[in-house]
């Protein structure tokens, strides 16, 4: 009997292409969902210390919904490492003028703050309108719950 753990490597990899769609959702759902299939969280070869996920495409970034009062209590702050650079801007803001930047700042604080998370997100496209660039990857619809 053979009990050693498969670890999968890095030829075995296969990756997929998923689209989700983000309107009328809450942000941060659809960003959990974004970091678990870019970890790769959902495939029964998950390895921890390895970037096992697959590409992730959101649309409709624009359309997505904050829920309670985080549109005028949340608060994006940036530092440009000189004093006084500190950038604050609210959530309201951000949705009207960036709500890309918004998910992927979501997304990406869901995923590990290493090298291998920075790896992760570079596979991440965020779009604010319906179409998107990546019609020849053929992605498959992934549906948020």
């Amino acid at each position: 009997m053979n009990n050693t753990t498969h670890s999968v490597k890095k030829s075995e990899i296969e990756r997929k292409w998923y689209l989700l769609d983000a309107a009328n959702k809450p942000l941060g759902r659809v960003a959990t969902e974004a970091a678990k299939i870019l970890r790769g969280k959902h495939k029964p070869t998950y390895t921890p210390h390895m970037d096992v996920g697959d590409h992730v495409i959101i649309i409709n970034c624009k359309d997505a919904v904050l829920t309670g009062r985080k549109l005028d209590q949340k608060v994006y702050r940036s530092h440009s490492g000189y004093i006084g650079g500190m950038n604050e801007t609210s959530a309201r803001v951000m949705m009207e003028n960036r709500p890309e930047q918004a998910m992927m700042l979501a997304v990406k604080g869901m995923l590990p703050h290493n090298s291998l998370g920075r790896q992760m997100v570079k596979k991440l496209r965020v779009y604010a309108g319906s179409e998107h660039e990546n019609i020849a990857q053929k992605p498959e619809v992934w549906e948020v719950k």
